[in-house]
C-alpha cells in the first residue's frame, strides 16, 4: 500500500493518504510555539493600539459627517426658498 504525505498550505498539518483510494489515513497537526508572557502583552498592546486609532478615524468621521449633513440641509433650504414661485407637482398626477 502507497502512502502519500501532504502538508496543507493554510495550517501546515501533515496529512498522510492512500494513494489508491485516496483515503485520508493520518492528520498530524503542526506544533504551536508557546510565546512568552511577555511577547503576548506586547501583541495586545498593538492591538489595543490599533482599536484606538480605528476609533479615533470613526470618530473623526461622524464629526465631519455631522458638519456635511448641515451644509446639505442649508442648501437645500436655500433652494427651498429660491423655488417658493412654483407650485409643487405630484409625481403621482404625472400619469
Amino acid at each position: 500500500m502507497e502512502k502519500l504525505s501532504v502538508i496543507c498550505p493554510c495550517c501546515e498539518a501533515t496529512l498522510t493518504i492512500d494513494a489508491q483510494t485516496g483515503a485520508l489515513l493520518a492528520h498530524e497537526e503542526k506544533t504551536k510555539k508557546l510565546s512568552s508572557f511577555e511577547e503576548l502583552k506586547g501583541d495586545l498592546a498593538k492591538q489595543k493600539e490599533l482599536r484606538e486609532q480605528l476609533f479615533a478615524q470613526e470618530m473623526s468621521s461622524v464629526k465631519d459627517r455631522e458638519r456635511l449633513l448641515e451644509e446639505k440641509f442649508q442648501e437645500a433650504l436655500k433652494r427651498a426658498d429660491t423655488d417658493k414661485n412654483t407650485p409643487f407637482k405630484n409625481p403621482l398626477d404625472l400619469d
